[in-house]
């Protein structure tokens, strides 16, 4: 997790660009996720036993937790579906193509909704990566510093810098929205790694998950760094097979630079007792995409 710091020589240094003029994009998000064990979700009570968990580790650092409860917020309802290559070709090489939709009532609600991402622990590569897609019409640029433990140990911290934009999922027109010409026209950061190649991309290990979110409140810690929460399971639809769980919690800045060091160190000290009180809960070394990267036995390289 990154500290405060003077960010005046940076400002002098000249502004870096993408191919076309536009400035690189600035992280304006801060994300901590810790990976739970799927199994401990047996119902809605499961996730504010957890919260429990979140409100003594809160007491004890420092922070305030203002929690929700169990009757004023229902579960949220998610179906997520991974796409690639056969071969794996988008995640090895750092990126990940999903779309979702929600549901209300056991229906869909609204446009499903693209979300492609370039996952690297370097924040200038992944900066320099333009994602912008080439679509009509509006896209949600989100550049994120994930905060996560150690892959073997727990106490410890790490960061992944996840350089995303969402949009809308309107396929009219396209005549083949699996082929690798498509996605390159659509996301042309997609060239070096599908050009050339007559590719088609699929349902990642022919699994659909289903993801049931529960918001558990709010975090602050100080100084304006002010964090919602929640708590998800993620599971196979048809075999119900539950595959992980996440917490995680996520606050929005105009100016990394302008973020207090205090209220960084709070933070940072909150992440890092919630991995030792919650240790029972806590499955280390994966993440919610990689679990189902793995499912069927084939792993892929492991950047997450």
């Amino acid at each position: 997790m990154k500290q405060a710091k003077d960010t005046s020589v940076e400002d002098a240094a000249p502004q870096q660009l993408y191919a076309d003029g536009h400035p690189f994009d600035d992280v304006h998000y801060l994300q901590a996720k810790l990976i739970l064990h799927g199994l401990r979700f047996t119902s809605v009570k499961s996730f504010f036993d957890f919260a429990k968990i979140v409100g003594r580790v809160a007491k004890r650092t420092g922070v305030d937790f203002e929690p929700h409860s169990a009757q004023t917020v229902r579960p949220q309802i998610r179906e997520v579906l991974f796409i690639d290559t056969q071969d794996f070709r988008l995640y090895n090489n750092f990126f990940i193509l999903r779309r979702r939709i929600a549901y209300e009532d056991g229906f869909p609600v609204g446009e499903p909704e693209i979300v492609f991402k370039f996952r690297h622990p370097d924040r200038d590569t992944a900066a320099a990566l333009d994602v912008r897609p080439q679509i009509p019409g509006g896209y949600k640029i989100k550049f994120k510093e994930e905060i996560l433990p150690l892959k073997d140990r727990l106490g410890g911290v790490r960061s992944l810098f996840s350089h995303n934009v969402e949009f809308p999922y309107r396929p009219r027109g396209v005549a083949d929205p699996t082929a690798a010409s498509t996605l390159i026209r659509v996301f042309p950061a997609l060239s070096p790694i599908l050009g050339g190649t007559r590719q088609h991309v699929k349902l990642v290990n022919r699994t659909a998950v289903e993801e049931v979110l529960q918001q558990l409140g709010t975090l602050d810690f100080g100084k304006g760094l002010i964090a919602p929460c929640n708590v998800s399971v993620w599971r196979t639809r048809g075999d119900q097979n539950q595959l992980v769980g996440e917490f995680a919690y996520q606050a929005r800045f105009l100016r990394q630079g302008e973020l207090s060091a205090k209220a960084l160190e709070r933070s940072e000290a909150f992440f890092r007792d919630l991995q030792e009180e919650a240790q029972d809960w806590i499955a280390l070394g994966t993440t919610k995409t990689g679990a189902v990267y793995r499912l069927k036995g084939v792993p892929p390289q492991s950047h997450e």
